[in-house]
């Protein structure tokens, strides 16, 4: 995700708040995880409270059983559930948000087809 260019920083969690990889310095907890999951389900908490990644508050702009994004100042994060895991891509100001989105959700794609 990082090696694109288009994602600042990313991670990939299991459904049960493991992490399975991540940018160095990049640290998702298992509860931010875990609210995150539930908020597929039902996104009314997150978009009452903001989505917290690695300690950060994001506004969230759209939610549904398979994406959730989230805006913070000029940058923001994309996350997307597949079967078995969430990834989490953060953008920063100099990445358009369109751009990072379409590599996370690609990256979805595959690892969905992929039975992840």
């Amino acid at each position: 995700l990082v090696g694109t260019g288009l994602v600042s920083v990313a991670a990939i969690a299991g459904h049960d708040g493991s992490i399975w990889a991540n940018t160095a310095g990049f640290n998702v907890t298992a509860d931010e995880v875990k609210k995150l999951l539930a908020g597929f389900a039902d996104p009314g908490p997150l978009r009452a409270s903001g989505l917290f990644i690695a300690g950060e508050k994001y506004l969230v702009l759209k939610a549904d059983d398979r994406s959730i994004y989230g805006k913070k100042g000029t940058g923001g994060v994309v996350t997307v559930k597949t079967g078995q895991s969430i990834l989490i891509g953060i953008y920063n100001e100099k990445i358009q948000p369109g751009q990072c989105a379409n590599v996370v959700e690609k990256l979805a794609d595959y690892l969905i087809e992929s039975s992840y």
